[in-house]
């Protein structure tokens, strides 16, 4: 297939917008070429010739000349309204706004197959790591068990800091925001939304389902403490927030929390701005992924590889839409955690049904062990400033905890 010339209208020229401009001229081979870049800031300076830029949106949506709109902006409302009227116009579309593709997914497949334009945003999800193409080519919805891993750089980086340079938590921040590896809104990443967002993308290329991400659970890494740091170190663990995705019985089990991770877990030695991603088959075991996850450059070169597919008319199939209408989120399943919560709220540990540790000190206490997921995802307490839920294990359909405890017993 002839690879066809790709005339861009792009949006935002922040972090992301400069390096793809940068990529673009380092690979004159792409056929690839920025008609103009739309920008909001009329007063500020810019490092290319202001003849680049326009401030009027009309001018790149309804331009003839334009066949491929870049949207690589902030603003999650703004950003849908290019790439809807992008799409109405016949014109396809690569996005890394993974806040605006997860609230609007169901519009946005519509208007895909309305208009006949296609959508990519392989950069909306763990930026330098292809996990979108390869769960749309690869990977059957029923041979795919599970999916897990760090999908947030930001806050990947600042648990690194926090725990090899011994900073506090608003000082790793400061540096993550100086190197424009946090969000303009550091809430969307430290309190986990956008890991959240990203999960609830990937939900519907790894099982075939779509979700409001208010449907997914959640929690971020600013609520974890000193209890929680020490408790790690002494264990051997590291500290990192994690996206799963787990396949049990006609459920998925899908949530975003902070996790002790063991030394033998490939999630361990991936640190710094690193994302990892697992994703586990019936046949196939398990096979990693690895890659820068935020920065200008890591996450350009994704949204250069989907133009690169657009010259090819690449588009995704989502075929595991199809595949088995049953499978849903569930939150029927037991989930191996400890909580951290102060005395006043002690009866936080009558929720657990098997206790393995119960710590208490200094108007504080702490219990790991099974606990079932409903109750964390509809309990107040859980939102509680002042409680911490940190995963220590995975997963478990509540039956085959029991039959595995009675085995135990019996030995």
């Amino acid at each position: 297939m002839e690879r066809k010339k790709i005339k861009i209208g792009l949006f935002g020229f922040g972090v992301v917008g400069k390096g793809l401009y940068d990529v673009l001229n380092a690979n004159p081979g792409l056929r690839a070429e920025i008609v103009k870049i739309c920008v909001k800031n009329q007063h500020k300076e810019r490092p290319i010739p202001k003849e680049h830029f326009t401030f009027y949106k009309h001018e790149l949506l309804y331009n003839d000349d334009v066949n491929v709109i870049v949207e690589l902006i902030d603003d999650a409302d703004a950003a849908f309204e290019i790439v809807k009227t992008a799409l109405q116009n016949g014109k396809a579309v690569v996005s890394a706004n993974k806040k605006m593709i997860a609230e609007h997914l169901t519009e946005l497949l519509e208007l895909q197959k309305t208009h006949n334009a296609p959508l990519l945003y392989e950069a909306a999800c763990c930026a330098s790591i292809p996990v979108v193409r390869n769960l749309e080519e690869y990977y059957d919805n029923d041979l795919l068990q599970s999916l897990c891993g760090i999908i947030n750089g930001s806050t990947n980086y600042i648990l690194t800091k926090m725990s090899e340079d011994k900073i506090s938590f608003h000082d790793a921040l400061a540096q993550a925001q100086q190197l424009g590896y946090a969000e303009s809104n550091p809430a969307l990443d430290v309190e986990g939304f956008d890991a959240k967002n990203k999960l609830t993308i990937l939900l519907a290329h790894a099982f075939g389902i779509i979700v409001k991400p208010e449907e997914v659970f959640h929690g971020g890494i600013q609520k974890v403490g000193e209890l929680e740091s020490r408790y790690a170190k002494e264990k051997g663990y590291k500290m990192k927030l994690v996206a799963r995705a787990q396949k049990l019985g006609d459920g998925v089990a899908a949530f975003v929390l902070p996790q002790f991770v063991k030394n033998d877990s490939r999630l361990f030695h991936v640190d710094d701005v690193f994302n990892g991603v697992e994703i586990e088959g019936c046949f196939a075991d398990k096979q990693f992924f690895n890659g820068r996850g935020a920065g200008a450059f890591p996450t350009a070169s994704a949204v250069l590889s989907d133009i690169s597919a657009l010259s090819y008319d690449y588009h995704y199939e989502y075929k595991k839409l199809h595949q088995d209408a049953r499978l849903q989120l569930t939150e029927n399943f037991s989930l191996e955690v400890f909580i951290r919560f102060p005395q006043d709220k002690s009866f936080v540990a009558d929720e657990f049904d098997v206790v393995h540790e119960h710590y208490r000190s200094g108007g504080w206490e702490f219990v790991t062990g099974r606990i079932h997921f409903s109750k964390i995802a509809r309990g107040e307490w859980a939102y509680d400033e002042d409680v911490s839920v940190v995963v220590c294990g995975e997963p478990s359909l509540q039956h085959e905890v029991l039959v595995d405890e009675m085995l135990e017993e019996s030995q």
